[in-house]
C-alpha cells in the first residue's frame, strides 16, 4: 500500500491508501475528495488538479508538455501543481501529500 495524505481547502488532512500503479485521481475520489476528473484521465481537462507539497514535487516524474498545457487552464494553479490523473503511484511515493485547491468542485455530487 501507498499512503497518501490529502489536505482539503479547509486544512483538514484525509489519509488514504492506494496501490502501486493506481492513479492518484482514483485514490482521491475513493477518499471523497472533490476532484471530478471529467475527462477520465485523458488530459483533456484540469478538474483533477492538485498542489503537491513542495518537498514531494521533485520526487515525482516530471509533468509532460501536454500536462503543463492543461495546468495553464487550471484555477488556483501553483508552482507545484499537477494533474492527479497523471500521477501513477509507486512504492517510493509512500507518504505523498497533496492539497486540494479551494477552487475544486465535483459536479458529479450535485
Amino acid at each position: 500500500m501507498v499512503k497518501v495524505t490529502f489536505v482539503t481547502a479547509l486544512g483538514d488532512k484525509v489519509a488514504a491508501d492506494g496501490e502501486p500503479g493506481e492513479e492518484l485521481l482514483h485514490v482521491a475520489q475513493a477518499a471523497g475528495m472533490p476532484l471530478e476528473g471529467t475527462c477520465e484521465g485523458q488530459m483533456a481537462c484540469s478538474t483533477c488538479h492538485v498542489v503537491v507539497r513542495p518537498d514531494w514535487f521533485d520526487k515525482l516524474p516530471p509533468a509532460s508538455e501536454d500536462e503543463e498545457d492543461m495546468l495553464d487552464l487550471a484555477a488556483g494553479v501553483a508552482r507545484t501543481s499537477r494533474l492527479s490523473c497523471q500521477i501513477v503511484l509507486t512504492a517510493e511515493m509512500d507518504g505523498l501529500e497533496v492539497r486540494i485547491p479551494a477552487e475544486s468542485h465535483d459536479m458529479r455530487r450535485l
